[in-house]
């Protein structure tokens, strides 16, 4: 009775021990193909993901991975691409229409010396305001392919109690054509942050802008202990759905004056870029822009 009790229990232990070896090698597999899939989304390699293991299942899960993998790869070297081309696409359109532009502003300053009577002064003017579009427009457009182009960052050490006062400072006299007084709640202590002054100073400049497009009239500015920036101003013109689409490329709303629809997807580039984040809400009436850049360790 003892013996086969033994017995049972020996085998009872083979299965806890092979059950046990079982796991760690299952476990061993689950870790190389996680350290294997992480090195090659991160470094974009052309690296496969191997295994040790040799269980079948192990295995063709390997297999099955680097299948999709080298999907993936290819999916994003065609987008990549098509970006590329794009990008060159609109740099080389903006370039060219700068030439006939020219020549339309100098058109239009010869017919303003010219007697003309006041209707053909109505034609005149509309010419003048799409021609201003049309400049903005192609400004932009050269400004975002470069921007999305350029992959260097000139990080600088600075204040974003300063950056922020220059920014505003800038647009006071397009502040005082729209009538919107801003009031600016600005911490006595420096924020640092390491960033690219250039860049921030365009991501202020084009939400800023956007403000003015925007704004029924109000503008509030808050830079917060911890880093983060609101501008919060009156637009009933805009929804939750409109909010929400702020930074797409291209996009814009009835209310916008004259806009391309880049400014705010050109800020959030920017902002990504020195890993910072941006977002917009709409709660009663007013909307909100939050940009937030962490410190850089």
């Amino acid at each position: 009775m003892k013996i086969g009790c033994w017995l049972l229990f020996g085998v009872f232990l083979l299965i806890v021990i092979f059950l046990v070896g079982k796991v760690y090698l299952i476990r061993k597999s689950a870790q190389e193909i996680k350290d294997s899939l992480k090195e090659i989304v991160t470094f974009d390699t052309n690296i496969l993901i191997s295994t040790s293991s040799r269980d079948r299942q192990i295995r063709q899960l390997a297999d099955s991975l680097n299948t999709q993998l080298g999907l993936l790869r290819r999916e994003r070297h065609r987008y990549q691409q098509g970006d590329t081309e794009l990008k060159e696409a609109i740099t080389n359109i903006s370039h060219d229409l700068r030439t006939p532009l020219t020549a339309i502003y100098g058109y239009l300053d010869l017919l303003k010396e010219e007697n003309k009577p006041e209707s053909v002064q109505r034609y005149l003017d509309q010419i003048q305001n799409r021609a201003e579009v049309l400049k903005q427009l192609t400004e932009e457009l050269f400004l975002y392919s470069m921007i999305t182009s350029i992959q260097e960052i000139n990080y600088q050490q600075l204040t974003l109690n300063r950056s922020l006062e220059e920014s505003l400072i800038s647009y006071y006299g397009a502040f005082k054509g729209r009538q919107i007084e801003p009031e600016i709640k600005l911490p006595d202590s420096p924020i640092y942050r390491s960033l690219d002054p250039t860049a921030l100073s365009r991501i202020f400049g084009n939400i800023l802008s956007n403000v003015i497009k925007y704004s029924d009239g109000d503008l509030t500015v808050s830079l917060h202990g911890d880093g983060k920036i609101t501008f919060t101003n009156s637009a009933k013109g805009l929804s939750l759905i409109t909010a929400g689409r702020l930074f797409d490329r291209f996009y814009t709303v009835e209310s916008g004056r004259n806009s391309t629809g880049l400014g705010l997807s050109i800020a959030k580039n920017l902002t990504e870029r020195m890993e910072g984040h941006i977002k917009a809400y709409y709660q009663d009436g007013k909307l909100t822009i939050e940009l937030y850049f962490p410190e850089r360790r």
